[in-house]
């Protein structure tokens, strides 16, 4: 149980030591990374004002049973730059939560950049 606790203390300090660098702005806003078990879900947000510019989760992918989570993610990292690029957002601050830095957490951030974002 204890490896557990140890597990999540050490994500909430790689998290917390992000954060404490990365801050989005209007004209470039943080793109967060949450990752479940199951699923993916991005935000753009606007550290400043407070606000979530564009979301999206694995909701709103076509369901695709022969899709692995990777090509998912991968797939919703372009959803969420095409929805960007719609409110003429070109440049993020992109941030991962706490999470390495492979698997769905890039296949996200490939997906995003293929379509047209710059981190």
């Amino acid at each position: 149980m204890s490896n557990i606790k140890d597990k999540n203390n050490r994500k909430l300090k790689r998290r917390s030591k992000i954060r404490s660098k990365i801050k989005g702005t209007g004209k470039c806003p943080r793109l967060s990374v949450f990752k479940s078990n199951t699923r993916v879900f991005i935000q753009l947000i606007d550290d400043l004002k407070g606000l979530t510019v564009v979301s999206a989760g694995m909701n709103d992918l076509k369901k695709d049973d022969k899709k692995t989570k990777v090509e998912q993610a991968f797939e919703l990292g372009k959803v969420v730059a095409k929805k960007a690029i719609d409110k003429k957002i070109t440049k993020i601050v992109f941030d991962r939560g706490g999470n390495k830095y492979h698997g769905r957490v890039k296949a996200v951030a490939d997906g995003a950049r293929e379509i047209g974002l710059k981190f």
